[in-house]
């Protein structure tokens, strides 16, 4: 690592460096990266840090695998009835696991070691990633608001634009949270608090991009996954809570009705998003520790850094889609689909269509709603698998019976379709085919060997590996 910074020092095109490192290093090999001197880069200098890949890497949550983070989840939502005094005992600790999910407020906080209300975002290292993007970018942001009505918390990663030292976009994506304040806020000609958080604990910027059911609170599954109450810390010139580990906090509104263009910008699809108009962001006050690091993040062709975060979720809320859709084997949202585009289900099936149940289910639930393309098997694929999965979708699927199209919803990313976040969607249906469904002819077995060959055969590669 420090021979490739110094690589970098001598580079001309300093803009694009970190993005370069990023999209360069061999995908899942580069962790985090710590760039201390790309002050140099910035023709307004700075004295932060520059954290980058941090999320990569995967996080210290007390659990060896994402599954076993999802199991705990799964034994939270449904506890078993205690048949003794050993049992309860044994229960202590998801007791112990509940409490953790209520943050709680502080009055002092090292992100509010210097306050300055004077301040500006061209004292940050703020990254243009890509050559054609349409400004700098602040990547990671936490970005908090309540909804003006009931009051109800919001945490999202938006993208944000810098335009100037005190004004940026905010591209609130129509379906997101945050967007739905700001409709609320526009509805009642009020203008809408913001509060950005960088740099908070990396439990935190996860959560920001978790997709939470409407109305629960993302600090919720903060709580959780840190194992401790999240710590939060009121606002110096907004009416809003941030978390107390963040290095900087950027504070400010934004007004109702006004729009300015943002993008292009090289976005996680690996394609540059359109440019199209949003909300302004107006800073009022910047918070910050005496020594901080700025958190960033670089997306472009898959797999990167976001990716990592998807799975993340892909694991830890397949339990909760269980609860719904306990037949459910497992899913997979392959990197190359970027999340919406490709997702794989296997299932217990049960009954004449039971995969297209599973499609309709799936677009009616949550973020799920932009899937593009649903694969369903039956429960002997492994969906993480892309080869078997392809071979099977192969033998198992008639174009003319197996495929179901429909159209809703899709990302305001999919560019593919014909308007803005409305298209159409396929579902697939590869599980074998049953009489019950129409199908009059017998279904094929696999090809498999016996279990005493497949034996014999593990016995003569160990001893050629001798």
């Amino acid at each position: 690592m420090k021979q490739l910074l110094a690589a970098v020092a001598c580079c001309a095109i300093a803009v694009f460096v970190v993005g370069g490192i990023a999209s360069a290093a061999p995908k899942g090999t580069f962790t985090a990266g710590l760039v201390s001197d790309i002050g140099k880069f910035n023709d307004k200098g700075f004295n932060e840090d520059q954290l980058v890949g941090l999320n990569e890497a995967k996080a210290k949550l007390g659990v060896k695998t994402l599954d076993d983070l999802g199991k705990e989840i799964d034994e939270l939502m449904t506890p078993q009835m205690p048949e003794g005094i050993m049992d309860a005992l044994k229960m202590l600790p998801m007791v112990g696991r509940l409490r953790d999910l209520m943050p709680k407020t502080v009055k002092d906080a090292a992100c509010q070691e210097i306050v300055d209300k004077n301040g500006s975002l061209d004292s940050l290292p703020i990254l243009k990633c890509w050559p054609d993007d349409g400004g700098k970018y602040i990547t990671f942001p936490l970005v908090f608001t309540k909804d003006p009505e009931t009051g109800m918390r919001n945490i999202g990663t938006y993208r944000m634009q810098v335009y100037d030292g005190r004004t940026t976009g905010m591209h609130w994506q129509r379906h997101k949270g945050g967007a739905q304040h700001h409709r609320v806020a526009e509805r009642l000609g009020k203008r809408l608090e913001v509060a950005v958080a960088l740099s908070a604990e990396p439990v935190l910027p996860y959560c920001a991009t978790a997709p939470m059911p409407e109305g629960l609170d993302e600090l919720l599954l903060g709580g959780f996954l840190s194992r401790k109450r999240i710590e939060l810390v009121k606002c110096v010139t907004v009416d809003l809570e941030v978390p107390a580990s963040s290095h900087i906090v950027l504070e400010g509104y934004v007004e109702p009705g006004e729009r300015r263009r943002e993008g292009p910008f090289g976005d996680h699809t690996g394609l540059y998003s359109q440019p199209d108009d949003f909300p302004v962001f107006h800073l009022t006050c910047i918070t910050r520790r005496k020594k901080p690091t700025y958190l960033t993040t670089v997306v472009g062709i898959p797999p990167m850094e976001d990716y990592y975060l998807g799975l993340a979720s892909e694991r830890i809320f397949l339990p909760m889609i269980r609860k719904t859709l306990p037949e459910i084997v497992d899913m997979h949202f392959p990197a190359e689909g970027i999340f919406h585009n490709l997702v794989l289900v296997s299932i217990d099936k049960r009954y004449p269509g039971h995969a297209r149940k599973i499609m309709n289910a799936f677009w009616g639930l949550g973020q799920l709603m932009f899937s593009k393309t649903i694969i369903v098997v039956d429960n002997d694929v492994d969906v993480h698998d892309l080869s078997q999965v392809a071979w099977i979708v192969g033998t198992h699927y008639d174009p003319l019976r197996d495929i179901q199209m429909t159209k809703g919803p899709v990302d305001d990313l999919d560019d593919a379709a014909e308007l803005p976040a409305y298209g159409g969607k396929m579902g697939i249906d590869a599980t074998k085919k049953w009489a019950s469904e129409g199908y009059t002819r017998t279904w094929p077995s696999r090809v498999v060997t016996t279990e005493a060959a497949g034996r014999r055969a593990l016995e003569i590669v160990s001893k050629l590996r001798r």
